[in-house]
């Protein structure tokens, strides 16, 4: 392939031949001239409307609703509201992840095999589960009359809401992919999405908290505030208990139902809003001599990628440790620190420092780097330790806010890193069409699978510490777990992610790299189909 100036490398050059550093600059190949059609002709064709951004960016925002009420009140709504046993909540929330991890590589697979219609490939999927998505979320915040079945009842409405919204959230994802081209308008897109995102958070988090405070308001604790957790065993405390317990379970089941109902309105103006506002492109990169890669096959090739691995395993530790903090903070709050009064605050507090400051992020990554960037991960440890050893009000909303810095980096930095793994394995494989559905939909297999994993320790060690439902006054021992969770494993956790981190070997110099060879490649639409093995490594 001829450059300007003997600039861009041949395939017929040898390994010892190396390219000036001037190929690595954007410029317009000669091929250009025969396509007929400009640089700067394409870069408009490549770009993005902001309107098309906040339209994809908005399509993801009820899904972000939906699973930020259920990760900040789930856990204490099979706790407190249905009455279940710790062991049998840690089973429901276990079960549900690990099955809507299971269900990520089949939804891939079949995702994968999809041929493309008139709305697209994706588009269809995500069109299609979204009304049973919000009847299976409505049925999973509802109290059934009967007791004795109230377990398998969760169970069955969460597996299914992991299931659908795996169905969702994979080809959602993989959109990114096929939006643009161009890595800055991609990067532009997450960073919108990401904001949007954390806004959906923070609307679910609000919504749910404001609707359902008022069912663990401190009110409804009837003890006497000076009987400490040793003496709940008395009849007289435990007849008070009960009549609480009672009351709470009536007000909260019409509370959770209420708030269910206006987050599945929420999904349809999402999807709708998405339908209508964005164009899936079709692969800009396949050659016509491409085949789509087979599934199998494919996730054999992406479980061997040394960068996706890398970022992988760094971000599993880090998201986890993300899960315990948002599972366990209104418990905590409620049990560990007596904010009870103020959790739903604490809760807007996070979200709205990640709403906000997601384009601070956005700036910092183009500025000095994706792996620089991950280091705001790690401010929320010492302030996690220290409203674990000082509960204080003011200091609990500093820790709130630092969190929400914290929490906006490890959302916005591996949908941002995760294009640029994708880019890095199509070079590597020039003949592999169609690897983003499976790097997507693994990527999502092994974030849930470990959220899962985690939570069902983390519920798990509640029933081991002795934790009783509708109690109003924990033990010493559940104080002291809920204050692990919340500082020492997260803390852990993340430090070990972000020492994986170090590793990740595409630095922002390789990456532009990559950006030019599949430009050159998108450009000329280059078949390799009569190269030999060492024509296409040297091409490489």
């Amino acid at each position: 392939m001829a450059g300007a100036g003997g600039d861009t490398p041949q395939p017929g050059d040898g390994p010892g031949k190396a390219a000036p550093k001037a190929t690595l600059l954007p410029q317009e190949p000669p091929q250009e001239q025969a396509l007929g059609r400009s640089a700067e002709e394409l870069r408009q064709e490549d770009r993005l409307s902001v309107c098309s951004k906040l339209c994809y960016a908005i399509g993801g925002a009820p899904n972000q609703v939906a699973t930020s009420a259920t990760a900040f009140f789930l856990q204490i709504y099979l706790l407190d509201i249905a009455h279940i046993t710790p062991f049998h909540a840690s089973l429901v929330l276990f079960i549900g992840k690990a099955w809507g991890a299971v269900t990520d590589p089949v939804a891939g697979f079949f995702i994968s095999k999809s041929k493309w219609t008139k709305i697209g490939r994706l588009m269809p999927w995500m069109l299609g589960c979204t009304p049973f998505m919000i009847v299976s979320y409505f049925f999973m915040w509802y109290l059934p009359p009967f007791v004795a079945g109230r377990v398998v009842w969760y169970l069955t409405f969460y597996c299914l809401f992991q299931a659908l919204t795996t169905l969702f959230q994979v080809p959602y994802s993989a959109l990114t992919m096929f939006l643009s081209p161009d890595q800055k308008e991609r990067d532009s897109a997450t960073a919108y999405r990401m904001t949007v995102e954390v806004l959906g958070t923070l609307m679910g988090a609000a919504l749910h908290g404001q609707i359902v405070a008022s069912a663990h308001a401190s009110d409804h604790c009837t003890v006497n505030l000076t009987i400490n957790a040793a003496d709940s065993s008395s009849s007289l405390s435990n007849a008070s208990n009960l009549a609480g317990s009672l009351g709470l379970q009536s007000h909260g089941r019409e509370l959770y139902m209420i708030a269910a109902g206006v987050i599945g309105g929420v999904y349809l103006f999402g999807i709708l809003i998405l339908f209508i506002g964005v164009k899936e492109r079709d692969d800009p990169y396949a050659l016509n001599s491409d085949k789509a890669i087979p599934f199998f096959k494919g996730l054999r090739l992406t479980m061997k990628h040394g960068p996706y691995l890398k970022l992988t395993a760094s971000f599993l530790l880090i998201s986890t440790a993300i899960q315990l903090e948002q599972s366990n903070f209104v418990l905590f709050c409620t049990h560990a620190a007596s904010l009870h009064n103020h959790f739903q605050y604490l809760v807007v507090t996070i979200l709205v420092s990640a709403a906000v400051s997601i384009p601070f992020w956005q700036w910092f990554l183009q500025q000095f780097g994706k792996k620089s960037a991950a280091c705001g991960i790690s401010w929320m440890i010492p302030f996690a330790v220290m409203l674990v050893t000082i509960p204080n009000l003011v200091l609990a909303y500093v820790v709130a806010f630092v969190s929400g810095l914290s929490i906006a980096a490890s959302l916005l930095l591996p949908w941002s890193m995760l294009p640029d793994v994708v880019d890095h394995f199509r070079l590597l494989n020039p003949h592999a069409k169609g690897p983003e559905t499976i790097f997507y939909a693994s990527y999502v297999f092994f974030t849930k699978m470990s959220a899962g994993i985690g939570l069902g320790i983390s519920t798990a060690s509640l029933e081991f510490a002795g934790y009783k439902t509708g109690m109003c006054r924990q033990s010493s021992t559940v104080i002291l777990t809920l204050k692990i969770l919340i500082g020492a494993v997260p803390a852990i956790l993340i430090v070990i992610g972000l020492s994986i981190l170090l590793f990740y070997p595409i630095t922002e110099k390789s990456r532009k790299e990559t950006e030019f060879a599949l430009e050159l490649l998108r450009r000329s639409h280059r078949s390799t189909d009569n190269l030999s093995e060492n024509e296409e490594d040297t091409w490489l």
